[in-house]
């Protein structure tokens, strides 16, 4: 029996469901494979072409030689892709009772019962779950996966679909833009407000695969929409790989907030690739909370395309035992009067790495421009570590920069004062930590912050001292 100071003991996400696919690819990757997905989605010639296309692309690329050790994945031990079911389903009732039994745990039905304006559910390969608020219809929202997209919106795919991050952009992207396959597209039209989040729940239930979502947002002149993605998979002495892409175009004065709570289990590379264009006076956010997975290696990022587009990044690392979070952020300052915020705060603790790895870049002509970075990191014991690694590439100098970093430990004076309120060292540190992550979370949803300060807690205990 593991101890119980072992994350992954408590680790609630763990399980996993006997596998009763209806179809499952033949380990490793070809040409072949890569047909056999473009031809059991049914998918029109170009789609096809582009896909192989992107293996070539994958097969030129080397692995990043930098970042975090990538050198045990195995791309010809993975199955890329698996369908878990016939076709997606309109009710929970009509889902396979494995599959409605890993939702109804992590809490997919309580969430869109009480929160959610739309929710869709990625098993394996494949959407199979989607609820769509019905005044989202009656405002022309689109909320769906991307392969049914493909199929109804092919003109609105088709003029988006790569253009923000095409495949010769990194390895794994083009990865993706080879086997891809679910993922959420949304489009919203001009003027209209989404109130309440949309909602996207990513899970791997099988042992050395590869989940390669593609999400699309699209949002017109003067609207506004959240959506929120969470990820779990279970416990494996095997890895397995998350590539994802997510391609997000703002048009002028419209906002996107992204917020993304990943909780994947110790064996889970998670390697992605999020990107944002950003048009006239337009507003995107990232929100980010990576606390799961062996290696996690991603930097949201926004193209400031258009005068008074403003960008942000929040995000929080967390990295224990065997776990290396090389998180981030990129920001392109094109045009002027452009605006960037990246507020970055990390934790390591039990020998974790955590890294902030971050690029700024003003072009010429971006006059007025104002950038602001602060990475902060909290480093538990000795054996823990964290690095980072910004980087500014200024050339107009008309430009305001403002650029902070800070590496502290947990003060003894604060864990004093706390013990002698009655307030053991284990909650002690929990509660300090959670003080030293609040300028992100209380920028997410209430119920997602309270999951959040949970799993922090939960990772906390027992484990420091």
């Amino acid at each position: 029996m593991k101890k119980s100071n072992d994350l992954d003991f408590e680790y609630k996400y763990g399980f996993s469901m006997p596998s009763k696919a209806v179809y499952k690819a033949k380990k490793g990757l070809d040409e072949e494979v890569i047909i056999n997905i473009s031809a059991m989605k049914n998918e029109p010639e170009w789609m096809t072409a582009f896909r192989l296309q992107s293996y070539k692309v994958f097969r030129q690329k080397p692995m990043p030689a930098w970042g975090a050790d990538l050198s045990e994945i195995n791309f010809d031990d993975i199955y890329y892709y698996i369908k878990p079911i016939e076709k997606q389903a309109n009710s929970w009732e009509d889902l396979p009772k494995e599959i409605k039994d890993t939702y109804d745990k992590i809490g997919v039905p309580e969430a869109e019962k009480n929160f959610l304006a739309g929710v869709s559910a990625q098993y394996e390969s494949e959407v199979v779950y989607e609820s769509i608020n019905k005044e989202l219809n009656r405002q022309g929202v689109l909320f769906c996966d991307m392969d049914t997209a493909l199929k109804k919106y092919p003109e609105i795919v088709g003029q988006y679909f790569g253009t923000v991050i095409p495949p010769h952009d990194n390895k794994f992207a083009a990865l993706n833009s080879a086997v891809w396959s679910g993922g959420s597209f949304v489009y919203v039209p001009k003027g209209v407000r989404v109130n309440l989040p949309l909602q996207a729940y990513f899970r791997i239930n099988a042992e050395r695969f590869g989940q390669f979502e593609r999400t699309l947002i699209v949002t017109e002149e003067d609207s506004f929409v959240h959506y929120v993605e969470g990820c779990t998979a279970p416990i494996y002495t095997t890895a397995s790989l998350h590539a994802a892409v997510v391609e997000i175009i703002v048009k002028k004065n419209a906002r996107v907030r992204y917020t993304t709570v990943q909780n994947w289990s110790k064996n889970v590379y998670n390697l992605v690739t999020k990107r944002s264009r950003v048009e006239k006076n337009g507003v995107m956010e990232w929100v980010d909370c990576n606390i799961g997975s062996r290696v996690t290696m991603k930097y949201p990022s926004c193209y400031l395309m258009g005068e008074g587009a403003r960008g942000e990044v929040l995000s929080i690392a967390y990295s224990g035992s065997d776990q290396h979070q090389d998180t981030g952020a990129k920001m392109f300052h094109f045009a002027p009067r452009t605006s960037s915020r990246i507020v970055s705060k990390s934790v390591s603790k039990d020998g974790g790495r955590t890294s902030y790895r971050g690029m700024v870049q003003v072009m010429s002509k971006a006059i007025d421009s104002s950038v602001y970075v602060s990475c902060d990191a909290l480093i538990l014991d000795k054996e823990s570590r964290s690095d980072t690694y910004p980087l500014m590439r200024i050339k107009e100098q008309r430009t305001n920069v403002q650029h902070e970093a800070t590496v502290e430990k947990l003060g003894e004076e604060k864990l004093f004062y706390l013990s002698s309120r009655g307030i053991n060292r284990q909650e002690a540190e929990g509660l300090l930590v959670n003080g030293f992550i609040e300028p992100v979370t209380k920028e997410i949803p209430l119920e997602y912050t309270v999951e959040l300060n949970r799993l922090i807690n939960l990772e906390m205990s027992g484990n420091v001292g």
